[in-house]
């Protein structure tokens, strides 16, 4: 039979991500395919030929962020093809956006798979609705409404309620809830009130425009995204022949993100799987950021009560961040709560060590965006490319003062969130130009005399108003310079893979990518809020505006909504490959009160804060006061910190003073440990403050259970450090020799 899902576009044989081609995933630009099933398995770790050799039953991978989750479910798809465990077109994967699903497509046609069916939640549907509509249903499709905030507003005018802007999306978006969570109009109310969400509108309103906006898309018989899969739901459980006809067709499937999955996603997923149990989910508890959309980790977390058979893998290699970045990854998962919390996992890095992450603290958030343009500026003068930095803030709106100090400071930069690349109108009128370029060849006054693909593009392109150096300031100008721009370089990669390459060439590969939803990223540095991150990743990422109210958002309330805000800074920690920085203002605006406090996620992890997240040692108004501690930005990062005793990694502050788990036996002298206490309020009294200024109880209990034997080993013990050692050492040290200390003369 036809096949409901269709066929994917043809791809080129490269597989990007965000534009460049990683060694950690390509050996080449252009690997060769497998020859063989085995083959496939070939360059994978443990866990992830668990994964790709678990071809029967239901599996569930839990992979942490930078595991290589991609790759292992890819490798599995193609070795059970190669094996012939698996039909290509008798299988169908789902994600969530469609650049996910064209890299996976890239990654299996190089694999050898290229007939397996790679698709989004509504594409799938929406191509198994239109296929089966005439037979279910008779007659056309209803039209497909892509954007509904004109109808909602409609709907809201015909009950008399006038909404603004923001309103109106507000709106929009929590009808868009409602329906994937299958909420209908009168239970509204009720169910909002038992989920503690806070509506935009009083809930009898918006359960009324609800309720007339569906009346209107019936009247003028249109569907919405959520009514795809609604509908598509509907003819799988009422039609059962169609059913029956659908799953003849795909026997397996598998599921990324699975943490992400909506109610009605899963009543979807249900009906395609059936009876069968050939299904494999993945996904991450600790990434679910989507809520306020729907998702729910409930699906993942309760797999393996509804499949007791379930193959089970956990993926915690991170190829992606440096050892730093992961240790406060860890960290920040440390502390959390709920159910997400109990299935945490503790990622280990597989990189070489980098830098320390930068904690930094600005007076306003104007010096903070100037300090971060500034470091940003070095940054790639150090030789980090703009397109490998990323500056993550919670709300969009916080985006404005870092355009304009990035501006100023002359760095390019891109907002995501805009037009899809290849939908942008000059990129749009770029490839005419292109392809008209390539049919007159030669007699293009353009390309008379210039030699080489990149020149022949850059050429065209000049011939629609672009120039090498970009444009002042910032806005669509700017916008439209990034694009062409992107499109150059483009150009010259492709000439670097393909000696010889020409303009029919390229457009052949444009083509493909556009199909394939596959943008070139623009070498500028990218502004976005945190949710619109998830998923991508870069050399050097910047956290900003990290202080209550923000991160957390003020209006998250209950502890659930606390815990998915701690998800968000997870999420962005581990955006970071090797140069991460987490920064905050104290004050809004120059000359403001410098009242706000630096976000809790952070307390215990950022240096000079303690259990109860005190300010930093850089807090103050003087000069230099926006900027870390000098002992902060010396700080060295010494590894994973393991207990001494049972070997487990620590992630807790007191344990890992200790080095070793507070449950392990510990061999601390009792009597070395009195003495230091006496010694420790002795020199508290001598500067007038409280004796864990000196030292804390842990610190004192981890330097009478080590006795270190020199200066060196005692400033390796956690919270004593060089500057301790420098002004304590001495004494600290006769003491753990056993020596005593005379008292000073007018003690």
């Amino acid at each position: 039979m036809p096949d409901p899902c269709g066929q994917p576009p043809q791809q080129s044989r490269q597989t990007w991500q965000h534009g460049r081609v990683t060694a950690a995933t390509h050996s080449s630009l252009f690997p060769q395919v497998p020859e063989t099933a085995e083959a496939v398995l070939d360059g994978l770790d443990p866990e992830q030929r668990e994964v790709a050799t678990a071809l029967h039953g239901p599996v569930c991978v839990l992979a942490g962020a930078g595991t290589g989750k991609t790759r292992a479910i890819t490798h599995r798809i193609a070795y059970g093809v190669r094996l012939g465990t698996f039909e290509a077109n008798s299988l169908l994967a789902v994600t969530f956006t469609t650049r996910a699903a064209g890299e996976m497509r890239g990654r299996l046609r190089q694999l050898g798979a290229g007939g397996v069916q790679v698709r989004t939640f509504h594409a799938a549907a929406l191509r198994q609705l239109r296929y089966f509509w005439p037979k279910a249903v008779g007659g056309d499709l209803p039209r497909l409404i892509e954007r509904k905030v004109q109808l909602v507003n409609e709907a809201a005018g015909h009950i008399g309620i006038r909404l603004d802007r923001g309103e109106l999306r507000d709106v929009t978006a929590e009808i868009e809830w409602a329906k994937v969570t299958q909420i209908v109009p009168d239970d509204y109310a009720a169910e909002i009130a038992k989920a503690h969400r806070e509506a935009p509108r009083a809930a009898s309103e918006i359960s009324q425009i609800y309720a007339k906006y569906e009346q209107l898309k019936g009247q003028r018989s249109v569907i919405d995204f959520e009514d795809v899969l609604l509908l598509t739901v509907g003819i799988l459980q009422d039609q059962h022949l169609i059913a029956d006809e659908f799953r003849r067709q795909y026997q397996h499937f598998v599921v990324d993100e699975y943490q992400d999955v909506s109610p009605l996603q899963q009543r979807l997923l249900d009906l395609w799987v059936g009876d069968r149990d050939s299904l494999c989910v993945v996904g991450d508890a600790n990434q679910t950021i989507y809520s306020f959309t729907g998702a729910t980790p409930d699906h993942l977390l309760n797999f393996r009560t509804r499949h007791p058979d379930a193959t089970v893998v956990k993926l915690i290699r991170d190829y992606r961040s440096t050892p730093q970045v992961v240790h406060l990854a860890n960290g920040v998962l440390a502390p959390a709560t709920g159910r997400a919390a109990e299935h945490r996992l503790e990622l280990i890095s597989q990189r070489e060590p980098g830098p320390a992450p930068v904690f930094r603290e600005y007076g306003d958030e104007p010096a903070e965006a100037e300090g971060t343009a500034r470091r940003i500026r070095d940054l790639i003068a150090a030789g980090v490319p703009a397109g490998e930095i990323a500056v993550l803030y919670r709300i969009n709106a916080q985006s404005e003062v870092y355009e304009q100090a990035l501006a100023d400071a002359g760095v390019p930069y891109q907002l995501r969130g805009a037009e899809r690349f290849f939908e942008r109108p000059e990129v749009r009128e770029a490839i005419s130009r292109l392809r008209s370029a390539a049919r007159f060849g030669r007699n293009d006054a353009l390309l008379d005399g210039v030699e080489g693909l990149p020149a022949q593009v850059r050429a065209v392109l000049s011939g629609n108003g672009w120039k090498p150096t970009p444009p002042a300031g910032s806005g669509a100008v700017r916008d439209r310079w990034e694009s062409l721009t992107a499109l150059a370089r483009l150009a010259e990669d492709f000439a670097k893979a393909h000696p010889g390459a020409t303009l029919d060439g390229l457009l052949t590969e444009l083509m493909e990518r556009d199909a394939a939803q596959h943008a070139p990223t623009v070498q500028g540095v990218t502004l976005a809020s945190l949710h619109a991150a998830k998923g991508l990743e870069w050399d050097a990422v910047f956290l900003v505006g990290l202080t209550e109210g923000m991160m957390p958002i003020t209006y998250a309330k209950t502890e659930e909504q606390l815990e998915e805000e701690r998800r968000l800074l997870y999420v962005g920690v581990t955006r970071a490959r090797v140069h991460l920085s987490l920064s905050w203002a104290l004050a809004r605006s120059p000359g403001g009160r410098a009242s706000r406090n630096p976000s809790r996620f952070l307390r215990g992890l950022r240096p000079g804060s303690g259990g109860q997240g005190s300010r930093s040692a850089a807090s103050g108004t003087g000069p230099g006061a926006g900027e870390a501690a000098p002992a902060a930005k010396k700080r060295t990062f010494r590894g994973p910190i393991r207990c001494r005793v049972c070997g487990k990694t620590l992630i807790d502050g007191g344990e890992m003073k200790l080095m070793r788990c507070e449950d392990c036996p510990s061999d601390m002298d009792e009597g070395l440990y009195e003495r230091l206490s006496d010694w420790r309020e002795r020199q508290a009294g001598k500067v007038g403050l409280p004796g864990y200024c000196v030292f804390t109880d842990k610190t004192l209990m981890a330097i009478a259970e080590a006795q270190p034997e020199d200066e060196g080993r005692l400033a390796m013990i956690a919270g004593v450090g060089v500057r301790k050692t420098r002004l304590y050492g001495t004494e600290v040290l006769a003491l753990c020799a056993g020596q005593e200390l005379g008292e000073e003369p007018g003690e």
